[in-house]
């Protein structure tokens, strides 16, 4: 860790839970056709739809590769009817759109004087090298850092935002299929990782499910499979078609989830979402998945895929976050780029 010489876990920052209150929401514009082949088109005004949904309730900073994107951006979001008030550019250049996996983990701490903002910048070889160039996403992190005057850190290890979940009282979510694959960090073990969660992210007590959903090209994002919606309970994806390639997947994690405890040893509780029918595109089963959500303040932002379990999977959601109003937005187009809104998403917290 360049610079300090203690882990922000010993100096008393931690990673708040989703829920807790945001001071922004961080975004990059999408423009790489590659992730969407063939069907680039309706996925700009999915951003205009997330951002709209947004604005009312916290600012929205988007990151843009120069000056000609933010003014088609600007554009398209002004023609969506969105008010760009709320609204801050970044001429930042990526190379994709998954501001989940490239962007800083926020953390914050208190002080005397308030609060203090943190910043794990990890390491980003996009999904275990699958899809270069990824220099310029890999260097996203430290510039949003700087940008908003957090205490970077820099652990050294590969991490996306999208493999762990936190309850924000010390329990942290996570698969063994994404972060024990040896495309990350071959050289460390699951202790030495489970390690280096607890000096980074302030957690102490650390939950392991398996394997991912067929279609995560991420090794099993575990923002495809479970959430917490509070200190003590998880939305977690079950497949009730027993001849489903996920079944048994999301059978074991159930199995996994039903014996698992918080950190005060309490049993976690552990509430059912519904997965939607198959979702195939060029012969390729896509990650189609209701966790993909995002809670911003006062707000849940479901992806929908047209299914007839999207209303019941939005009204669980509306179950597990009283008071916060839950939305669908249709991903059927966003998803044939393997991601959903949680991907695309970073929390800001407020200090």
């Amino acid at each position: 860790m360049r610079g300090e010489h203690a882990t922000p876990a010993a100096l008393g920052f931690r990673m708040p839970a989703e829920w807790e209150p945001h001071a922004a929401t961080w975004l990059t514009w999408p423009h790489n056709l590659d992730s969407w082949p063939d069907g680039f088109e309706t996925v700009p005004g999915t951003w205009c739809e997330l951002v709209g949904a947004l604005c009312p309730h916290e600012p929205v900073h988007i990151l843009v590769n120069d000056a000609a994107a933010e003014a088609e951006a600007s554009t398209l979001l002004r023609g969506a009817g969105v008010a760009l008030t709320a609204v801050t550019f970044h001429r930042i250049p990526s190379d994709d759109a998954w501001m989940r996996d490239h962007g800083p983990t926020f953390l914050t701490r208190r002080t005397s004087t308030g609060g203090e903002l943190g910043a794990v910048d990890w390491i980003y070889n996009a999904w275990g090298g699958k899809y270069p160039p990824f220099d310029r996403d890999a260097v996203i992190a430290g510039q949003v850092a700087a940008y908003t005057g957090a205490r970077r850190f820099e652990p050294g290890i590969v991490l996306e935002g999208g493999s762990i979940e936190v309850n924000g009282r010390g329990t942290l979510l996570t698969t063994e299929a994404c972060l024990l694959n040896p495309n990350r960090n071959p050289h460390l073990n699951r202790s030495r990782i489970e390690s280096m969660l607890r000096d980074y992210l302030g957690v102490r007590h650390i939950l392991w499910l398996g394997d991912g959903i067929a279609g995560d090209d991420t090794d099993g994002h575990i923002d495809d499979l479970t959430r917490f919606t509070d200190a003590s309970t998880v939305v977690t994806v079950v497949e009730d078609d027993p001849a489903d390639e996920n079944y048994e997947i999301l059978q074991d994690n159930l199995r996994r989830l039903a014996a698992m405890v918080d950190q005060d040893g309490q049993p976690l509780r552990v509430e059912s979402l519904p997965m939607p029918s198959a979702i195939f595109r060029d012969g390729r089963r896509l990650p189609a998945s209701y966790a993909n959500f995002y809670v911003a303040n006062h707000l849940v932002v479901a992806p929908v895929f047209g299914d007839r379990n999207d209303e019941v999977a939005l009204s669980v959601l509306a179950r597990v976050f009283p008071g916060r109003r839950v939305i669908g937005i249709r991903a059927r187009d966003l998803v044939w780029g393997l991601g959903a809104f949680h991907c695309v998403t970073q929390q800001q917290p407020a200090c």
